[in-house]
This record gives structure tokens, sequence and C-alpha cells, in this order.
């Protein structure tokens, strides 16, 4: 692919601004890749320079083309003495969008792309249609929290840097589907990666909306904020594309004209997907659905009141995208659990029981807590913490949830970041107060050590307790200043239960 096929496309957007003396469709041979850290570029391809919170990324433009860059797309007019094509553009983030949709071909043009956004849920939602994809015969991938899922073997999985990558990495991955003959991805999309534009010149099959609660206050400026960046997800669809609208969210029926073809779930409300009676154990869900296309039946290992709202969107998509019924009710009841979701780690051996997940918001914590309280005879044994550097606003809230719903808590470390983690404990103190503590006689313990709370929290559960370890999940790291170390909750609380079970300390 040339630099003036790919500048056509952003003449064809309106957005060059200027191009240099050298001509910006001057022949510089086949474009290699489009890189937007001067740090990872290679020979012959575009770099375009973002600006961030802190840095204007054509600072390092000088780098880029000592890399070997061959063109630079900047929102800034080039230096003097600069010696490669530079496209001075309006808006360098959605240049970066469309000159990777072009560079790899579209792949999202060759496959069913289903966008999953929400505050909660996004992650075991998009297991759950690509369960059923699956189970439906068509090869599927997935973008998201927890892994980057490219094909249908070990050796193809990627680790997820963050839930929705950089455009050029979204494409990739994408093409890397497409080539390992994926029909489908079901993919988290992020507020940040739609704020931040790194979606745009996707094409989505088809759009769901979980709920929005509070969270990412520290990038969103407030809660109206976050909620436009969620709707540009609908409001990039095409006309004819299923939308699927959790209803008993009110948020969920403003998305209604945003775009596409609105189709709604919900429990409580009347919507065009809705549930028959709920069993829950924990052994899982069971329950019926009806839809538009007449009735099915749910059988799922997941467990709590939340698995009902992911599987009535994943219902709500499949069935939207025609996906044949057997297939659902299959994938559906294959999907055996997510990682770091509800993720049961003690075993039948053991006298307590012990969950890991990944709630860390106020509402993604009380969620939890509500699904776990009836499926303990004992007392409910809560351990979590706040990261540092993020939206502190929750970490009170996180406290008060904890203060009602659990018998003892202890409260820890997350990710403290740069952040004195002693000082994020005391931030979620605040919330536990006289008039949301459980009873008088709730117990309220801190260890800033999150290895140490969770032994603390194993060792002092009585048989038929439950306890649960909130806020990482499925994480395999703590970042605790400028380290990122290895710590993974499911292992360290299986040491713990195994030390409970030996008696060895």
């Amino acid at each position: 692919m040339t630099w003036a096929e790919l500048h056509g496309v952003l003449r064809g957007r309106g957005l060059i601004r200027a191009d240099d003396a050298l001509g910006a469709e001057a022949a510089v041979g086949a474009i290699a890749g489009v890189a937007y850290d001067s740090r990872a570029v290679t020979k012959g391809q575009v770099f375009v320079a973002l600006k961030g919170l802190h840095t204007d990324g054509t600072a390092f433009a000088r780098d880029a083309i000592d890399r070997g860059a061959a063109v630079i797309v900047s929102e800034q007019p080039a230096p003097g003495g600069v010696r490669v094509p530079w496209a001075m553009v309006e808006d360098a983030r959605l240049a970066l969008a469309l000159l990777a949709a072009e560079f790899y071909r579209h792949p999202s043009r060759d496959m069913q792309v289903v966008g999953i956004t929400g505050t909660n849920g996004k992650t075991t939602t998009a297991y759950l249609i690509a369960s059923i994809f699956e189970a439906a015969g068509v090869r599927s991938g997935i973008l998201g929290t927890v892994a980057y899922r490219v094909g249908p073997g070990e050796d193809d999985k990627r680790e997820a840097a963050r839930t929705t990558p950089e455009a050029p990495d979204v494409q990739a991955l994408l093409r890397e589907m497409v080539d390992h003959g994926c029909g489908a991805c079901a993919m988290e999309v992020s507020s940040h990666a739609l704020s931040l534009r790194r979606v745009d010149g996707m094409t989505f099959a088809a759009a769901v909306f979980t709920n929005l609660t509070r969270d990412h206050l520290d990038f969103h400026a407030d809660m109206e904020s976050y909620f436009q960046a969620k709707r540009r997800l609908f409001e990039m669809l095409p006309r004819t594309a299923p939308s699927l609208l959790n209803v008993d969210d009110p948020r969920g029926a403003l998305l209604a004209d945003a775009g596409g073809k609105p189709v709604t779930y919900a429990i409580n409300q009347s919507a065009d997907i809705t549930t028959g009676p709920l069993s829950f154990s924990l052994e899982g869900l069971s329950f019926d659905v009806r839809t538009p296309r007449g009735p099915l039946s749910v059988r799922s290992a997941l467990v709590g009141r939340p698995n009902v709202y992911n599987i009535l969107a994943a219902v709500a998509a499949a069935s939207a995208l025609d996906v044949p019924f057997d297939a659902i009710e299959r994938g559906i009841r294959d999907l055996d659990g997510v990682p770091g979701r509800f993720e049961i780690v003690s075993t039948k051996k053991d006298e307590v029981t012990v969950v890991v997940d990944y709630a860390h918001t106020d509402d993604a914590l009380r969620n939890l807590l509500e699904t776990a309280r009836p499926l303990t005879g004992g007392r409910l044994i809560t351990v979590f913490g706040c990261g540092g550097d993020r939206d502190r606003t929750k970490r009170p809230l996180m406290g008060a949830v904890a203060g009602r719903l659990s018998d003892l808590i202890v409260i820890t470390s997350d990710n403290p970041r740069s952040e004195d983690p002693n000082r994020i404990i005391e931030e979620i103190q605040r919330g536990i107060t006289a008039d949301t503590r459980k009873d008088s006689d709730q117990r309220v313990l801190t260890n800033v050590d999150r290895r140490g709370a969770i032994a603390n929290a194993i060792e002092l559960a009585r048989a038929g307790d439950l306890v649960l370890i909130a806020g990482k999940g499925h994480e395999k790291y703590q970042v605790i200043g400028d380290r990122t170390l290895p710590f993974d909750d499911v292992a360290v609380a299986r040491e713990a239960l195994e030390r409970r079970r030996t008696g060895v300390v």
C-alpha cells in the first residue's frame, strides 16, 4: 500500500490541513505499517503523532524519522529541516484510526464484530457471545479485558494490555482473526476507546449496552460525559444493525435513537427479550428466555443475578443476528466460567467457599455481595481495595457498600500505583460509618499487604462462610510504585486454602 492511497483516505474525510513542500503524495515506496509510538517505529512506517494528556507526540517525530519513519502525520506543522512527507491533520486520533483500518484492509467488514460497552458485564457477555458463535460453527475471536483471542489454538491468545487497544493494534488483531478463519469477534469497547477514537473506521454488526454506573470519573468529566462516550458506539452502527439495550438501566432507553435497530432486554421492565422465573445456586443458573423469535431454555454454570443480564445480552445479540436457538442454548451451556468473574477457587474438600471477582466499582461490588449473600449459610467476608491514580470518589462508596452487606471486611491494597496504599485504605474506611455498617458487631480489618489480607480472611473464616476477594479478578500482577510485580488472587487464595486444610502455617 502506498502513501498516496493512505493520504487519499485522509483527504477524502477532509482531515488534511496542510502538506509539506515535498508533497504528501511523494513516492516513498510501499508503506510498511502505521505506528503511534516512536520507540516502536520500523523502516517504512507512517508515524502518527498523538496528543496525550501531558505530551504531544510531535515531540518524538524526529526520533521516529531516525528509526525509519517514511511519513509523519501530526496536528502540528513540520519543524524546519524535516525531509520526509509531513501531513498536518485536524484530528490525529481519527487519522490514526482511518489509516489503520485502510492499511489492514478493513477486517471488520469480513466478519461479524459485536461491540459490547457498559460499566459492568462486558467481559462475561463477550465470552458468552463468542461461545454461542462457536456452538453455531462460526469461529470467534475475542478482544477484551482478560485476553485477545485471535484463533483456535493456545498460541493464538495474546495478553491484554488494555480492554480496547489502540487503533492499529485493534485492526492488526482483527486481521489476524480473519486470517485464522474467524467469522465473528466479540469485542469489549471501553469508554476510553470511544473517546479516543480507537474504533473509528470499524464496521460493527451489532452493539450491546450492559449498564452504566459510576466509574472512570478520573478520565470523564462527569457521568453525562461518560454516557456520551458510550453512546458513540451506537452512533457508529449501520442503520440495520441491531443495538441491544438493557432497559432495566434507565440509560438504556436513551440509546434507542442513537443508531442501529434497537432490541431491548430486561428482567424487571417490559422488553423484547426477558426472563421467566429464575433459579440460582452455586452450581449455576436455570431459566427460560422469551424472545420475539420464540422461547428458549437457559442452563448455565455462571452464578448470580448479574449473569442473568449478561446472558440476556448475549441471547439478544445472537437472536438478532439470526443464530439458531439450539446453538444459543448450547453456547451458553458450554461456557464453564470466565477468568476472575465469580470464579470459585475453593473445592468440595474445603469447609469454606472462596470466590475471586473483578468487581472494582461500588455498583459491581454491590452486585457481587448481593449475589453471594443468598448462596452462603454462614458469614460473608469481603477482601478488597481500590486502585491508585484512578477515580478517588468511588473509594468511600465501595467502603459503604462493603459495610452494608458484609459481616467481616478486610481492606487491603489493589494496584496502588504511585499513591500511598495506606491513604487509599483510609479513604475507603471513611465510607464505613455507623449508618452504613451492617451491624454493631461487624469487624473491619486492614492489611496493606494483599497476600496477608487474603490469608487473614481465609484463616478467620468459619465452616460455611463465603470469602469474596474483589477488585483484581483475572489480573496476574500488582502495580506498586513504578514496579509491576507478579500477583494472582486465585493462586494466593488456593495457597491459603491449602494451608487451612493441612494446618500448615
